[in-house]
């Protein structure tokens, strides 16, 4: 309890973090608020003199001095409004691009387990939204907040200055309005964070939606897609109606304060005057009236100020929910580093379970040396893609250990380990830029042209790619719309290849191919006898020529073998065989 106590509080100063590196330029907007409000509690004086000395006391000499500082009282002031609010939104948004890009960077180091429990909607709401939230926070309404409390503090000052019995009547109203803000700011709170939680639902089902466009429509779910759709917009358009009632209920309260104080400094100022009264005077009158209208506006401000700041505080709550997110696959405090990766998997006793879920891996060993190719068959959800999420620690083994050239991974940086791998994932993902991008995957000056066309021959994909308009050049859509799955496939393929790692792993990574472009691919990479190859498939041509060939049943190995070997034992991957080819008597050379 203490430890996840302690978490919060250091998460908790991640903004004051971004802010402190920018104080220097806070401090200059807040002076520049304070001569402001200096200069606005100042011009009702010369106010009162006008009217006292000039227009009562006929000293009409003097009119022209008081009209001079006033005008130059108002240019000050447009010159420091102009300070305020120029340092005011320039600091906010430099303090809130390094708070997005912090916690994108924090979101990043997260391990797998994190995106496993959260979806991409909620993950983007709080990267968008609730980073706007805070940005406006930040900006104009800490600068009006602070702006309400100032003026509210000066002018009581200077009411009390003037006429301490007239003060009660603001000090009274600003009391009244406080209480009714702490009341509203308690409403608001829950309402905030429950329309932020629906906004996050909302976001995914948006992006969940769009992304599979295509599988709705073949499935003619459009409707059953809007009424869900629906459900969440409702709920969300109710959450804010839920705002909107709270916000209606107390506002009055503030609009009503705000137009009843003037009034009743103009009545009782009068009574004062008429009767002589505490040496009240026309200017004094006059002056509190200023002074009055002047406070009018932080109250009207008040209900609207606490509403967008509850706001705000909901949306920290939710970013500060993220930041006390914890990786548990970090890099050992002094990694081992590996002169040269050579490439050589061992898998010694390897077992995986997930929280609340029965053992994925169980008691797997086997061993790749360097240039050699391993070959992994099994029915879905025999285990086989943990296999390579656990060589590249996206998730840790729970028993067992895994070496690399004979060194134990989890005593490698993550940079290396990674760094010596090259996937091919089964589900393959490109990026709306040219093709060559795609290919360098972000390596724009580590990857010649050369390597590019190399390794897209290679993968079989300079056959399609030279019959385009651009060649290389050419952009495709997010996530590869535009091509077919066999070319998504290939271009992937060509990506790993020209990444030119000590070992390779392709998962399940031709099933979109026709069998010649399969067959002529592998061939190809039979040639690259430099890089260790794990080969994850459901098809037999896929895996055949594999030094060692393992089959997955239900987290463990059931066999395991060469090709021949394992047709001999006439078991799993004999019957795979039988039911891809038909009998190996009949059908040898097919594959």
């Amino acid at each position: 309890m203490r430890e996840k106590e302690v978490k919060k509080k250091k998460s908790g100063f991640k903004l004051f973090k971004h802010i402190k590196r920018n104080m220097w330029q806070y401090a200059i907007a807040l002076s520049a608020i304070i001569i402001v409000v200096a200069i606005s509690m100042v011009m009702p004086e010369i106010t009162r003199h006008i009217v006292d000395d000039v227009i009562v006391g006929g000293q009409s000499d003097k009119l022209m001095m008081f009209l001079g500082a006033y005008l130059l009282l108002g240019l000050l002031k447009a010159m420091f409004q102009y300070i305020k609010e120029f340092n005011f939104d320039s600091v906010s948004s430099k303090v809130v691009v390094s708070l997005r890009r912090d916690l994108f960077k924090h979101i990043q180091s997260l391990d797998t387990s994190y995106f496993d429990k959260n979806n991409t909607g909620e993950i983007m709401a709080r990267l968008k939204e609730d980073i706007d939230k805070v940005w406006e926070a930040l900006s104009f309404i800490s600068m009006l907040l602070i702006e309400v409390f100032l003026y509210t503090i000066f002018i009581i000052v200077c009411m009390i200055r003037l006429n301490v019995y007239m003060a009660i009547i603001p000090i009274m109203a600003i009391v009244f309005c406080g209480i009714t803000a702490v009341r509203m700011d308690k409403k608001l709170d829950k309402v905030f964070g429950d329309i932020s939680e629906e906004n996050a639902v909302l976001n995914t089902t948006c992006e969940e939606n769009i992304a599979g466009v295509r599988t709705v429509k073949a499935f003619a779910k459009e409707k059953f897609e809007l009424l869900k759709f629906k459900k969440h917009n409702d709920k969300y358009k109710e959450l804010n109606v839920d705002l909107s009632r709270v916000f209606v209920k107390y506002y009055p309260f503030f609009s009503f304060i705000s137009g009843i104080v003037p009034l009743l400094v103009i009545v009782i100022g009068g009574i004062f005057y008429v009767k002589g009264m505490f040496g009240m005077t026309l200017g004094v009158i006059t002056a509190y009236i200023t002074y009055s209208s002047n406070i009018v506006w932080p109250m009207e401000m008040l209900g609207w100020l606490t509403n967008s700041f509850s706001e705000a505080i909901a949306s920290v709550k939710k970013l500060n929910k993220i930041y006390d997110e914890v990786s548990t696959i970090n890099d050992p405090g002094d990694p081992v580093v590996l002169d040269k990766v050579k490439g050589t998997v061992t898998f010694d006793g390897v077992g995986f379970h997930k929280e609340d879920m029965h053992d994925i891996l169980k008691d797997i060993s086997f061993e790749v040396p360097a240039g050699k190719t391993l070959g992994i068959m099994g029915a879905s959800g025999a285990g086989k893609t943990s296999i390579v999420s656990l060589l590249t620690r996206l998730y840790d083994v729970t028993e067992g250990e895994i070496r690399l050239d004979g060194v134990p991974i989890k005593k490698l940086s993550l940079k290396q380990l990674r760094g010596s791998i090259s996937l091919v994932m089964q589900d393959v993902f490109l990026f709306s830029d040219t093709i060559a991008e795609n290919i360098r995957m972000g390596r724009r000056h580590g990857i010649s042209d050369e390597v590019v066309k190399r390794s897209s021959k290679n993968a079989g994909a300079s056959e399609f790619i030279d019959k385009m308009d651009k060649g290389y050049e050419t952009v495709i859509g997010e996530r590869g719309v535009g091509l077919s799955g066999g070319q998504k496939q290939r271009i992937s393929i060509a990506r790993a290849l020209a990444k030119e790692l000590p070992i390779l792993i392709m998962d399940d990574s031709t099933s979109a191919l026709d069998m010649e472009t399969e067959r002529d691919i592998q061939k190809r990479l039979k040639e690259l006898t430099d890089m260790t190859k794990i080969i994850i498939a459901h098809r037999i041509s896929s895996v055949k020529d594999a030094d060692e060939i393992i089959v997955l049943e239900e987290g463990r190995i059931a066999e395991r073998g060469t090709h021949d070997e394992l047709l001999e034992k006439k078991g799993l991957y004999y019957e795979t065989y039988v039911s891809q080819y038909g009998e190996p008597a009949e059908l040898k050379e097919v594959i």
